[in-house]
């Protein structure tokens, strides 16, 4: 029996549902208003007042729509509909956001979704090391990969392997909303979610082609161009797109992309109706295997896979629609809809192992091919309703929305030519995988959800009170149906001052797909948090600064059957507790900081190794990132940038916490120049340079028995015209 090609499968299983669960076995529920009105139609309703919005224009990125689902000045955020569904000043909402804006995304010349959110407070994106095949993310100490990832408000739902890529340079903002949020999303991971927003048509021309050029071949161009249709205002165009060939520095793993993103929009002269059309390509190759052999939970210098059979295809296509129609100043209605298809054709080589998992001295190995697809169709429909009563300003907010998921997933393996540990043979003799023929029958699941919620944001004075709650219905053809409620409440004091201090309580659940020994479907794993913060957003000065103290506890979660091998039941339960504080500013002209600080205690309260924290998770973190655009004299159109990320020691295995892996220190850079300022001729050409981990820091990192390394060194030249 080939133990290596069944623990590696095992291990790619439990790192996509750890915390949470299967997506090939789960159907979750997404949504949020990912059109938000324009300041002018938000600030015609005489009966709300909302926070007076200035935006400067050295800081806000060219391109950037005005009917985003998040509004920033420069890197700091200003309002996002991820937190509320509605178009709320942050200050308002009682939970802890992270906004990545379109200007941060391009100083730090973000390549994926894991290096958006690697400056994130509570956010740690490397427990499983650098792997160009997911985009794998931790929030407060729960993977969230598996049933937290949103576009555009609405879930990302997908199979085992056949989840939807994330293309930042197609985005206008990433936003990380923490904690349990099934109040308003459904069934999802307590840790939070992340809501990526497409970019969207807009008023004003905009043009931009950029070339790239990096270290591992990394060769790339961008497009993307904006702007009415012809003369008429009513009708706006988006189109984006690049194409990428490069390499990764793992022999067996490439980083291939094309892209394409199409989106159109129409809106009627009185801008109360209006439709955006949002589409996508895309055509991704990467690796089968990405990383090292490990063995006894040491990490070997054999690495996994093999060229000659190794490529990971992925297609993805998707198109929807954000709807809004405004009936009057105070009623408004929104529909978003959308429908997407994923095919993975992964293909890889596995060394072969004894019981023991030690390798095989022969270097047997086996040609391995896994097919999965996902289609999916999720749609939001939404009524936002502002009414005073007495003294109290009610922002209600009523939707149902609905999710199907049809996955289907095939595996199949062959005897490989074995290894030479003598000559290190990669590459270097042909290798011919499975064929259909020799795949096993294709595993089918279907997954429907229904789910209906009511939200109420109550101010009275300088208080906010908000109010909600959500029924679900969930079916599958792997589990049986699943119903829950959740709920949420939060009180907010906004001070003259900028100052606001909250203190909110909310609840999430996940479904658990399978069954005990005795054939009982598990109950769903349930999440509570209790988080106490404050926010300051001072009026005067682009300032944001957001700290919070939680209190997760999450149960049902599946553990071992100490009696019955092979089997588990549904007696977890995990804590995880901790401060978080992260900073963003434009102090000068020019200048943009950040700076975070994470403290997570996690430990498993009930289940497999009570007492114990899990594997790979720091108890500190420290990020700090800040870019500086000279803005006048003899070096006007420099901009230079650094930062660094700091992570403490994490312990190597959940079994006994005895090993523990190194802490690090990983720093980043970048310089670039605006040729415009030195020669109104060349207005709109930039050049840029951006170096990720500049001391090649490629610590390991062992999280069960399993070993991964940090992302190395990266060099990216860009040279960009905006016209």
């Amino acid at each position: 029996m080939n133990m290596k090609r069944t623990s590696w499968i095992a291990s790619q299983t439990y790192k996509r549902s750890r915390n949470g669960f299967l997506l090939g076995c789960t159907a979750l529920f997404t949504l949020t208003p990912t059109l938000a009105m324009s300041q002018d139609a938000a600030t015609a309703n005489s009966d709300t007042t909302l926070a007076p919005i200035v935006l400067s224009g050295a800081s806000v990125t060219p391109g950037s729509s005005a009917t985003s689902a998040v509004r920033a000045d420069g890197y700091v955020g200003q309002s996002a509909t991820v937190g509320t569904k509605t178009d709320a000043d942050l200050a308002k909402v009682p939970q802890s956001i992270s906004i990545i804006s379109r200007k941060e995304l391009e100083d730090r010349n973000v390549q994926s979704l894991v290096q958006a959110a690697n400056y994130s407070s509570g956010v740690r994106t490397g427990v499983y090391g650098f792997d160009p095949r997911f985009d794998t993310v931790f929030i407060r100490g729960f993977n969230v990969t598996s049933n937290g990832y949103y576009r555009d408000g609405l879930r990302d739902v997908g199979g085992n392997f056949s989840v939807a890529r994330k293309e930042p340079y197609g985005l206008e903002a990433v936003s990380i909303l923490k904690g349990p949020s099934s109040v308003l999303y459904g069934g999802g991971s307590p840790g939070g979610l992340v809501n990526v927003v497409s970019k969207r048509p807009t008023d004003e021309r905009f043009n931009e082609v950029e070339g790239q050029i990096g270290n591992f071949d990394h060769r790339q161009v961008n497009f993307d161009s904006s702007g009415p249709v012809g003369d008429n205002d009513n009708v706006l165009y988006r189109i984006t797109g690049l194409v990428r060939n490069a390499d990764t520095q793992f022999i067996a793993a490439k980083n291939d992309r094309i892209y394409i993103a199409p989106a159109v929009t129409f809106r009627s002269d009185d801008r109360d109706t209006q439709l955006t059309i949002l589409g996508e390509y895309s055509d991704i190759t990467s690796g089968g295997a990405a990383g090292y052999v490990s063995q006894n939970g040491v990490k070997t210098d054999l690495e996994s896979g093999d060229p000659a059979w190794a490529d990971l295809d992925l297609h993805q296509k998707r198109i929807g629609y954000e709807f809004q129609h405004r009936f009057s100043d105070n009623l408004e209605f929104r529909q978003n809809l959308r429908y997407q298809e994923v095919d993975v054709d992964m293909k890889y080589v596995s060394f072969s192992t004894d019981a023991d998992g030690i390798l095989l001295p022969d270097g047997s190995r086996t040609a391995d091919r896994i097919q999965d697809s996902a289609t999916t169709f999720v749609i939001d429909n939404q009524l936002e309703w502002n009414v005073a009563t007495g003294g109290l300003q009610h922002t209600l907010l009523g939707g149902m929305d609905y999710s199907y998921l049809e996955s289907s997933y095939a595996y199949g393996s062959i005897a490989a030519p074995p290894f030479d540990y003598a000559d290190w043979n990669y590459g270097k003799q042909p290798i011919s995988g499975p064929t259909s023929a020799d795949m096993g029958p294709a595993s089918i699941t279907r997954q429907n959800q229904y789910g209906i919620y009511l939200q109420d944001q109550i101010e009275y004075n300088n208080f906010v009170l908000t109010l909600g709650g959500r029924y679900d219905w969930l079916d599958s053809n792997q589990s049986e149906q699943v119903t829950h409620f959740s709920k949420r409440i939060g009180l907010a004091y906004l001070f003259d001052n900028g100052i606001s201090p909250y203190v909110s309580y909310s609840t999430s659940f996940a479904p658990n797909s399978g069954t005990s020994k005795s054939g009982a479907y598990f109950a769903p794993s349930e999440g509570e948090q209790f988080e106490v913060g404050v926010k300051y957003r001072p009026t005067d000065l682009n300032l944001a600064v957001n700290a919070a103290v939680f209190n997760i506890e999450q149960t049902n979660t599946l553990a071992s059957d100490p009696d019955n091998i092979g089997f588990q039941v549904s007696r977890g339960k995990v804590r995880s507790r901790g401060f978080e504080i992260e900073a963003k500013t434009s102090v000068l002209d020019g200048l943009d900081l950040l700076a975070s600080y994470t403290y997570l205690d996690m430990e498993i309260l009930a289940g497999d190794n009570p007492g114990k924290a899990p594997s790979g998770l720091p108890a500190n973190q420290f990020t700090v990132w800040a870019n500086y655009q000279m803005p006048s004299g003899p070096l006007e159109g420099l901009s230079l940038g650094a930062g660094a990320r700091y992570y403490s020691k994490t312990w190597k295995t959940d079994a006994n916490n005895t090993g523990k892996n190194d802490e690090r220190i990983l720093v980043d850079a970048s310089v670039g120049y605006d040729f415009g300022a030195a020669n109104p001729d060349l207005k709109g050409l930039s050049a840029k340079l951006n170096v990720s981990n500049i001391f090649d820091n490629r610590e390991t990192t062992c999280a069960g028995s399993w070993c991964y390394v940090e992302e190395g060194r990266t060099v990216t030249g860009s040279l960009r015209y905006r016209f």
